[in-house]
């Protein structure tokens, strides 16, 4: 299997599951990772936030772990990298705010490169204007912002992804099996047992 070179974005109160598995699950697979942040530089760290399912009507949030950067944010090329991954959790909502976010995002989509996105990591795609004519799922209450984009949010079990052309998308963490399963796909990656 030939290796792939990946780039995540994150940044603080990123969702803790979305950060750690599909970083360590694609390290595994023998993948190069570099996970970056705006304003932050390899070595540095991020605060995750672990986000839960529990009985009130939204999911809750407590402190997360800390998660060491391994790449430079202003040193990404874009055209280095064969796939992106966009986790969720709150940090979305600002990373938005950050125009070289927009042009890395574009610049995946422009090339058709695979992109996993996850969650409220889906309001990165919505901002950088890229989901005209996509089919797509996110977490339930960014449903309307893909909507307002161009693209169809398509309601989907929790453990459940959806993809079309370059792009799988899923609602929250509970999908990690069928997201990163269909990520791989989008790869070309093949996991013998």
């Amino acid at each position: 299997m030939a290796e792939k070179k990946i780039l995540m974005i994150v940044g603080d109160f990123a969702e803790d599951y979305e950060v750690m598995v599909p970083f360590q699950f694609l390290c595994a697979i023998g993948h190069k990772v570099d996970v970056v942040c705006p304003g932050r530089t390899k070595g540095q760290k991020i605060i995750t936030a672990i986000h839960d399912f529990e009985a009130e009507q939204t999911y809750s949030e407590k402190r997360g772990h800390y998660f060491v950067l391994n790449a430079d944010f202003e040193k990404v090329v874009p055209q280095e990298y064969d796939g992106l991954v966009l986790p969720g959790g709150r940090a979305p909502e600002y990373l938005r705010l950050y125009p070289k976010v927009i042009e890395i995002i574009r610049h995946f989509f422009e090339q058709k490169k695979p992109v996993a996105a996850i969650c409220h990591g889906i309001q990165l795609l919505t901002a950088s204007k890229v989901l005209s004519g996509y089919r797509l799922t996110a977490y339930p209450a960014v449903g309307p912002e893909v909507n307002l984009s161009g693209a169809e949010y398509v309601s989907v079990d929790f453990e459940d992804a959806v993809i079309d052309q370059n792009l799988v998308t899923a609602p929250g963490w509970p999908a990690h099996p069928r997201w990163m399963s269909l990520f791989l796909s989008l790869l070309g990656t093949k996991v013998y047992l």
